[in-house]
């Protein structure tokens, strides 16, 4: 290898004994992929057209399929597609047995209706099934569909222990559980694939009832394990330790942190329900200064500190600028034409492909190329 190959593939090192590289493969900071999965989140929750659907279902999965690395939580978004899947089943399956509040005159056939009593007006088992009434769930089913396929993403894509690094020191303590409840279905996967994998080494099926009990026993086995070493590791390094503050400096954090999150959640559903509210933006742009000077006032508590934080740099910005962009694309444009976001079920229209929100979501795309890959694992 040359001299001026060593150069360009080797990290420089500043005086100050700083590493920096931009050829080595690194993690994507976790707060980008989930921006980006949020916008692509919010950006399905404005239309049921299953075209658009679709392209986002497709813009997330190409993301993940370029940029995941091989730790094992990076395995879990073809989980979320099934459950996607049984998701949309359901729906459909609950429109049949159950009805549908839409009704039509397509009706495709009748089932045995159980006749029900009083108390259960509006309720009904078997019937009439239409065809508006299957589009209906079938169009609602597929976006409950891609919003966990969009979670799902950013699980696969988004280290859990690089994102509990990354809260403020306020949201640590709630964000040790919401970090473990997102790593619990990771997890789950990985464990599943490894015992499964070693009884077919061992000669044994994989398949079948008896198989699922066998498994289910080391898989729990492994889940309290985990619990115990995060414990240990969380005691080992200080956790739960605050610095005396005055009393009312802890009051206010959390009166300006409720307040800016209930004006945040006020806001975010203002700007995703149908029609235009006004007063959304102003009070979104309101909760959020509250809430960053509450978490800002309640950072003074935490006395940990961080080894080696993860770097915000342009990857990170294009990243949630691609996903606040799908975002705010799609919802002003169904502010204006909802139409073309919601296909008409009565009567029964095909669905079309409106190219500006298509064009908006493949900005999705962004990330696939701007982003540095992950680093691999050498075995």
């Amino acid at each position: 290898m040359s001299v001026d190959r060593l150069r360009r593939t080797a990290p420089e090192v500043s005086n100050s004994g700083a590493v920096h590289s931009r050829s080595l493969p690194r993690q994507l900071h976790p707060g980008a992929w989930w921006l980006w999965s949020l916008g692509l989140a919010a950006a399905a929750s404005r239309t049921t057209n299953p075209v658009l659907l679709l392209l986002i279902l497709a813009v997330a999965g190409f993301v993940v399929a370029a940029r995941r690395g091989d730790a094992p939580w990076a395995r879990s978004y073809a989980a979320f597609l099934r459950l996607g899947l049984l998701v949309l089943a359901a729906r459909v399956v609950f429109a049949v047995v159950l009805g549908s509040p839409v009704g039509g005159t397509h009706v495709l056939f009748t089932l045995p209706q159980l006749p029900l009593p009083s108390w259960a007006q509006g309720v009904r088992l078997g019937g009439s099934v239409s065809l508006e009434g299957i589009l209906f769930a079938l169009y609602e089913g597929l976006r409950l569909a891609v919003l966990l396929a969009c979670v799902g993403a950013a699980n696969a894509l988004a280290s859990p222990s690089r994102l509990l690094r990354s809260l403020p020191g306020a949201l640590y303590e709630a964000g040790v559980a919401a970090v473990v409840a997102m790593t619990f279905a990771p997890n789950l996967v990985a464990d599943v694939r490894r015992l499964r994998a070693a009884r077919r080494l061992r000669g044994r099926t994989d398949r079948g009832v008896r198989a699922v009990l066998s498994v289910g026993l080391p898989v729990l086995e492994g889940a309290l394990e985990r619990s115990v070493a995060l414990a240990a590791a969380m005691d080992t390094r200080g956790f739960g330790r605050t610095a005396d503050v005055p009393r009312r400096l802890v009051r206010t954090a959390g009166a300006l942190t409720l307040a800016g999150l209930l004006g945040v959640c006020c806001a975010t559903y203002g700007l995703l329900t149908a029609g235009s509210h006004a007063w959304a933006l102003p009070v979104l742009l309101a909760g959020v200064a509250a809430s960053a000077a509450g978490l800002a006032l309640g950072g003074r508590r935490s006395v940990r500190t961080r080894y080696r934080p993860d770097p915000w740099a342009l990857p990170e910005w294009l990243t949630a600028a691609s996903g606040a962009l799908v975002a705010a694309a799609l919802i002003w444009y169904a502010g204006r034409w909802p139409e073309a976001l919601t296909p008409s079920v009565v009567p029964p229209t095909a669905p079309r492909l409106p190219l500006l929100p298509a064009a908006a979501a493949l900005i999705g795309l962004l990330p696939a190329f701007v982003t540095p890959e992950p680093p691999r694992s050498t075995r």
